[in-house]
C-alpha cells in the first residue's frame, strides 16, 4: 500500500478483463517445475464451468498471473476470467455489496478482508487449507493468523490463502565497496552496530536513509520501527500494538522508536546527518551507495528498491542485500520477517473456486510465477531453481526459513494512524522530538478516532 502511494498511482475506477493466453509459456515436462502437479490437475474436470477472479495485478504482473492461470485453464478445461481495477479496494466492496462478486478475490489488505468476512461477504476455507499453510509455509502459523477473521456470526475461521509475498527486512549494499574496505556481512544486530561504528572509524558513513515521499513522507521510518519491534518484542506484543491494545507511548513501542533513532538521528552514522533524513526522498536515498567514494555503505529498504538504483545496476553483482538481522541477545525471537502479501479468498463458492484454492497449494502455481519474475513465496515445497534469478531465490529463502512473519503494521492500523499520524510522527521524531513525546502524539491521534 505504501509503495503504491509512494509512486503516486492514480485511482481510476475502470475494471479490465484480459483474455486467456494462446499457449502454455513453459512446456510441460521441461524446466525446473513440478509437472506432476499439472498431471494431477488434469484429473479435475471443470469443463463448462466459469471461474471469475478479481485481483490487484495490472501491467506486467497481470501478464504473469495470466501465465499461471493458463495452466489451470488447460488442465481443468475451466473458462477463467481475470479482471482488475486501479481502485480494486473500492471495487470489490461495491461488487460484493451489489451481490455480484467474483468467485475468487485476491487482495493485499488483510484489514479489508477482515471487514468483508465480518459482513458475511467471504466464504470460509477448509480446515485442511489452514493445516496445509501451517505445515508447508515458512512461519506458517503467522500466515494462518493473517488469514483468520471473525465471520458475520462472530466465529473465527480461516478465510484467506496467502499467495505472493513481499519482503521488507533487507539491507542493501554494494559488494565492491564491502570488499574494498574488508567488511563482512553482519549476522546479528550487534554485529551490524559494530560494523556501523567501524565504518565511521574508517572515515565513512554507514547509512543512507530518506523519508521523503511527497504526501506520504515518513512511511520508510514506519518500516524501520516495525522491523525493530519484531526484533525487540514478541510477535504477540507486535499484534497488540497494531490493534492499539498496547499503546504507542508504551515502553515497548518507545524503545523500538529509540532503536530507530540510534541509526537515523546519529549524525555520524547517516549521510547528510539527521537533518537530511526527513528531507531526502526515499527514491534518491540509495544513490549514495553508488557514489565514488561511497557516501554510505548500507540502505535498509524493501525488495522493490532496485527500481530506483542507477540504470543498468545488476542485483547480485553491482548491488546486493542481506537479511536485516535479529539481536543475538534475544534468541527467543528467532528469525522474524516483515513484509506484505496478497491473500486469495472465495467470495462466491463453486467447485471451480475450491479447485483453484487447491491449485494454489501446488508448487507449480508458484513456480511458474517465480520463473516469470516479480514473485516471492514462503511455500517450502517449491523448487527454488525456478526463481528468475539468484536475488529472487535468496529473498525466497529468507521468507521460507522465517520463524515469524508479520504484515506491515501501519497498513493494518486505521488509515488516520498508519497512513497519517505514524508517518508525520516519525518525521517529527527525526526532527528532534523525543521518542516518548512522539509515541504520545500518535496515541493521542488514535484516541481521537471515533
Amino acid at each position: 500500500m505504501k509503495f503504491r502511494l509512494a509512486l503516486g498511482v492514480a485511482a481510476l475506477a475502470l475494471a479490465i478483463s484480459t483474455p486467456a493466453l494462446a499457449e502454455l509459456k513453459y512446456k510441460p515436462g521441461e524446466g525446473p517445475f513440478n509437472w506432476a502437479n499439472f498431471e494431477e490437475l488434469k484429473k479435475v474436470d471443470l469443463k463448462g464451468e466459469t471461474l471469475t477472479i478479481f485481483g490487484p495485478w495490472r501491467g506486467d504482473d497481470e501478464a504473469h498471473i495470466q501465465v499461471v492461470l493458463e495452466y489451470f485453464r488447460e488442465a481443468t478445461g475451466a473458462e477463467v476470467k481475470y479482471s482488475s481495477s486501479e481502485n480494486y479496494e473500492q471495487q470489490i466492496v461495491i461488487d460484493t455489496e451489489a451481490g455480484s462478486p467474483p468467485n475468487i478475490a485476491i487482495l493485499p489488505q488483510p484489514g479489508l478482508l477482515a471487514d468483508l468476512a465480518a459482513k458475511g461477504r467471504l466464504v470460509p476455507l477448509a480446515d485442511t487449507d489452514a493445516a496445509f499453510i501451517t505445515d508447508n509455509y515458512g512461519a506458517g502459523a503467522s500466515w494462518v493468523a493473517l488469514g483468520t477473521y471473525k465471520g458475520k456470526d462472530g466465529a473465527s475461521a480461516f478465510y484467506a490463502f496467502p499467495y505472493k509475498a513481499d519482503l521488507k527486512s533487507l539491507v542493501w549494499y554494494v559488494p565492491e565497496n564491502f570488499s574494498d574496505a574488508g567488511y563482512e556481512i553482519p549476522k546479528t544486530m550487534e554485529e551490524l552496530v559494530a560494523l556501523s561504528d567501524k565504518i565511521v572509524a574508517d572515515g565513512g558513513k554507514p547509512w543512507c536513509i530518506g523519508l521523503g515521499s511527497g504526501g506520504a513522507t515518513g512511511w520508510p521510518a514506519t518500516d524501520w520501527v516495525e522491523d525493530l519491534m519484531l526484533r525487540t518484542q514478541s510477535p504477540e506484543v507486535y499484534d497488540k500494538w497494531v490493534t492499539n491494545e498496547i499503546k504507542f507511548d508504551s515502553p515497548e513501542v518507545v524503545s523500538a522508536i529509540e532503536e530507530f533513532g540510534k541509526f537515523a538521528k546519529n549524525d555520524a552514522w547517516v549521510d547528510g546527518g539527521a537533518a537530511g533524513v526527513a528531507s531526502t526522498d526515499f527514491r534518491d536515498s540509495p544513490k549514495g551507495l553508488f557514489s565514488t567514494p561511497p557516501k554510505c555503505y548500507m540502505h535498509r529498504q524493501a525488495s522493490f528498491i532496485p527500481s530506483f538504483f542507477p540504470e543498468g545496476t545488476k542485483v547480485g553483482a553491482d548491488a546486493d542485500f542481506f537479511y536485516f538481522p535479529p539481536f543475538a541477545a534475544k534468541p527467543d525471537l528467532g528469525k522474524p520477517v516483515l513484509g506484505a502479501g496478497t491473500l486469495a479468498t472465495i467470495t462466491k463458492d463453486s467447485k471451480a473456486a475450491r479447485a483453484f484454492i487447491e491449485y494454489l497449494k501446488m508448487p507449480l502455481s508458484h513456480e511458474v510465477f517465480m520463473a516469470d519474475g516479480g514473485f516471492l513465496t514462503p511455500l517450502k515445497t517449491v523448487n527454488q531453481a525456478a526463481y528468475i534469478n539468484d536475488a529472487a531465490r535468496k529473498q525466497g529463502e529468507i521468507l521460507s526459513s522465517a520463524t515469524t512473519f508479520r504484515f506491515d503494521g501501519s497498513d493494518l492500523m486505521p488509515g488516520k494512524i498508519g497512513a497519517g499520524a505514524f508517518w508525520t510522527g516519525m518525521v517529527d521524531y527525526v526532527g528532534g522530538k523525543s521518542a516518548q513525546d512522539t509515541g504520545a502524539a500518535i496515541q493521542k491521534a488514535w484516541d481521537e478516532i471515533k
